[in-house]
């Protein structure tokens, strides 16, 4: 079982990255906060999730891999670099776009 959740990890936290970051976009852009404090949390939010993919890549790196062998290492590690990759990919642009269209 503790395979399974190391190779849908990444994924998983990248869904929910990027659900939480446009989820947080689109709540500050109801409530009417000013663009330099919106742009600021949605920064510090992008910034957190890179963090934890970052994170989530070292801790796969460093886990206890014994029982599952070398392919669902290397197959968890892939799909953590890929998660980083669709972090950066997808929550960055939303800091250069204007807010609130």
């Amino acid at each position: 079982m503790g395979t399974v959740i190391r190779i849908a990890l990444p994924l998983t936290m990248w869904l929910a990255a990027f659900s939480a970051v446009y989820g947080l976009n689109g709540w500050l852009c109801t409530t009417g906060v000013s663009s330099a404090t919106a742009r600021t949390l949605v920064a510090a939010a992008v910034l957190l999730a890179i963090a934890m993919q970052a994170g989530l890549i070292w801790w796969l790196r460093r886990s206890d891999w014994a029982a599952a062998g070398p392919v669902l290492r290397h197959v968890a590690l892939t799909l953590g670099v890929v998660a980083l990759i669709g972090t950066v990919w997808t929550l960055v642009p939303g800091l250069m776009l204007s807010r609130c269209m």
